[in-house]
């Protein structure tokens, strides 16, 4: 393909999308500074509407996130010797590095760094959709409410004025079908579940802060 085909693409998503998307580089986090290059990554995808990376990508941020909220709540954030950095982190990343998401928003909610509501949609609607969707490639619960049987017609290139034939196709288990569908999902999905996600960075921020 020709490197000019890509230019253009670029330029013209740039073009369409930055002065939307723009501020969502104009942030600047008290605790979760090592969240910077990963946002300024993730927000280049959505200018770019690369949807799919997109939420794939805030799968990653938001299981960090998680993470690092019950690693800071128990090691603190304060300044610390660098000497002393070693034993501050250890005990708390052995602990929480490698829980699944579940547990980590179980946790998250029982430490009051998260709400009641956003527990619910963090466990009962993104760890279906979002994470089982595409961070596991599991669209069963995406697809479940599209019939079990679309009508589809098939005609005769040989024989043009043949009546077409009528056919019932199920969306949710057509691998080219799944595809089509979960790339209409990523489309209308990604920039909400980003807001979400950024916007809950912030909160726990906040929440952090006022335990100190």
């Amino acid at each position: 393909m020709d490197k000019e085909i890509f230019q253009k693409s670029f330029t013209e998503k740039l073009d369409k999308n930055f002065s939307e998307l723009s501020k969502n580089f104009e942030f600047r986090f008290k605790i979760f500074s090592e969240f910077n290059t990963l946002i300024f990554e993730l927000n280049k995808c959505l200018i770019l509407e690369l949807n799919r990376a997109a939420i794939t990508l805030t799968n990653h941020l938001l299981e960090r996130l998680l993470k690092l909220a019950l690693i800071y709540d128990e090691a603190g954030f304060g300044p610390t010797p660098l000497e002393d950095w070693n034993e501050k982190f250890g005990t708390p990343t052995k602990k929480y590095n490698s829980i699944n998401l579940g547990s980590s928003i179980e946790l998250c909610k029982k430490k009051n760094l998260i709400t009641n509501s956003e527990k619910d949609i963090l466990f009962n609607t993104i760890r279906i959709l979002m994470r089982n969707g595409f961070s596991h490639a599991d669209s069963t619960d995406i697809l479940a409410n599209i019939p079990d049987e679309t009508p589809m017609f098939v005609g005769n290139l040989k024989n043009p004025n043949e009546k077409l034939k009528e056919i019932g196709i199920n969306q949710k288990i057509i691998p080219t079908f799944q595809a089509i569908q979960m790339e209409g999902f990523a489309k209308e999905s990604a920039k909400p579940y980003f807001h979400f996600v950024f916007s809950l960075i912030h909160k726990i921020e906040n929440r952090l802060l006022e335990k100190r």
